[in-house]
């Protein structure tokens, strides 16, 4: 059986990393007033966090077009006989719930939808698993077993930094922001029922990066393989210096450096930061 791989664009894997382990991509839209984008590849991170000072307000964002997807599905119907699509919280998008329906509308190959429960890089992990397990030749029903297995190991935080985004996305009333603000609360989520919500309010970026790393010891110092990702919204220099001191100190996980884009970006803003593991 040959088994295609695919992922969406919240995942956030580099183009490199994709075609090397043949990974197949459906981006989510991002949208400033009339003008829609492709995520990933009409508007990467860098310009997305150009264009979206330039307007006063935030963009919106949509899951994948139903004809793209089913477009996608029926093109690689003609090389394999089997999909694992490997897709965002269920509980954030209804791109999961999208894939289930165009499995009833493309013949001549079947397609598993698999909820990640989570987004980002760590979404991304369980797609480059899948692909290593197609590479090794294991079954589908091996891979689809392998992928519910690592949910007991995966975990994510996310630290936003600007609550005045989050306000002006709904997802905060003014009040809030504005207390939030003064008193410097930097709230870090985590997806929870598939769910983004609050983990813990904690006062200073500095403090919150250092519980999220306290977060992440409770597993790493274990000394078990992993891979884990810092995960930023446009602070490369910053990320990069975090897995340096990270690398340093957990030689046994593999680290990787990506970003919130477009879409997980509009809800979470500029300067947000998160760490996202499992284990390897």
């Amino acid at each position: 059986m040959k088994i295609a791989v695919v992922t969406d664009s919240t995942a956030y894997i580099p183009q490199e990393l994709r075609d090397k382990h043949r990974i197949h991509m459906i981006p989510l839209n991002v949208i400033f007033g009339n003008e829609s984008y492709r995520e990933e590849i009409e508007m990467d991170w860098k310009t997305y966090y150009e264009e979206v000072k330039k307007h006063k307000d935030l963009p919106t964002t949509s899951q994948p077009a139903f004809g793209e997807l089913v477009g996608l599905y029926e093109k690689l119907s003609e090389t394999y006989d089997a999909v694992i699509s490997i897709h965002l919280s269920s509980g954030i998008s209804g791109t999961y719930n999208s894939v289930a329906a165009a499995n009833d509308m493309v013949e001549g190959i079947d397609i598993y939808p698999f909820d990640s429960e989570t987004s980002c890089m760590v979404q991304g992990f369980y797609a480059l698993k899948a692909a290593e397990k197609v590479q090794e030749g294991a079954s589908l029903e091996e891979i689809l077993a392998h992928l519910n297995q690592l949910k007991e190991s995966e975990r994510a935080y996310f630290m936003v930094d600007d609550l005045t985004h989050l306000q002006r996305g709904g997802r905060l009333s003014g009040a809030q922001a504005f207390i939030g603000s003064l008193l410097k609360v930097k709230p870090i989520l985590h997806f929870d029922n598939k769910l983004i919500v609050p983990f813990e309010k904690i006062r200073t970026r500095k403090k919150a990066i250092s519980r999220i790393f306290e977060l992440f010891d409770e597993d790493a110092s274990r000394g078990v393989p992993m891979r884990a990702a810092i995960i930023h919204g446009n602070r490369e220099e910053e990320a990069e210096e975090l897995i340096a001191h990270l690398s340093e100190k957990y030689p046994h996980v593999e680290f990787y450096k990506s970003y919130f884009g477009a879409v997980i970006g509009t809800h979470l803003g500029e300067g947000a930061l998160g760490l996202g593991w499992m284990i390897r």
